[in-house]
């Protein structure tokens, strides 16, 4: 492992985006790459990295031990895992997820990666969204030196488990719908789970300090500047 290697702690390697992240980092000696989380995850093979279990409330300490530069927050939930209930959802997707950036700048991480959604919005008359609108509303007042919100569309890739009937039709579908989106529906478009893993890879490892929100073309280009393993 390179002596300049970034180190990145990431929160929720169990989900889609985070299991992508992982896989992303197989090989790299760019990234020095730790996870949280609240069970044990499927290591991809070949990779070589730290996971740490541990409850929520001991996650600040595990960063404290730790001492990433950057955190990448994969953290979140659907309405059917949250048993259709606004307090659970909440409590996964704004709770954890704030008390997590919270820690994280107690304990000096510099860059804060947090993955939200397209349309998020804390006006917005849509339970999720506004949720999610809300979330970053208050990552911002946490004033890392660093912040980069990703709005991606619907994700594209293989869950293991909880994916809706509609979610897989609207997959499905998304070569032609993402042909028809235009203006401002373009940000909906259906996008590859491992192009925005590479897009939260890049920005993590980046220097410049300021707060930005990527929608799906922002994100392309983020990905586009992880720089590619070279096969020897």
């Amino acid at each position: 492992m390179s002596d300049g290697a970034t180190r990145i702690c990431l929160i929720g390697a169990t989900g889609l985006i985070g299991g992508k992240v992982m896989e992303e980092c197989i090989g790299r000696e760019d990234v020095r790459l730790s996870a949280i989380a609240r069970r044990e995850a499927q290591l991809p093979r070949g990779i070589r990295m730290e996971l740490f279990v541990a409850e929520p409330e001991k996650w600040g300490e595990v960063l404290e031990a730790m001492r990433p530069k950057a955190v990448i927050c994969a953290l979140g939930t659907t309405w059917k895992k949250a048993g259709q209930d606004e307090d659970a959802f909440r409590a996964v997707d704004q709770d954890l997820v704030l008390a997590t950036a919270r820690a994280a700048k107690e304990h000096g991480v510099e860059r804060f990666v947090a993955v939200s959604s397209a349309g998020a919005d804390p006006l917005s008359k849509t339970f999720y969204l506004r949720v999610k609108g809300e979330t970053e509303r208050e990552l911002t007042k946490i004033r890392f030196p660093r912040l980069d919100i990703l709005r991606p569309g619907l994700l594209r890739g293989k869950r293991d488990n909880d994916r809706r009937v509609g979610e897989r039709l609207g997959i499905a579908a998304a070569p032609l719908a993402n042909m028809l989106m235009h203006g401002k529906y373009r940000q909906y478009r259906a996008i590859h789970a491992e192009t925005v893993a590479q897009a939260a890879l890049a920005l993590a490892k980046s220097a410049a300090r300021g707060r930005f929100v990527h929608d799906n073309d922002g994100i392309i280009r983020a990905a586009k500047r992880l720089p590619q393993l070279v096969d020897e």
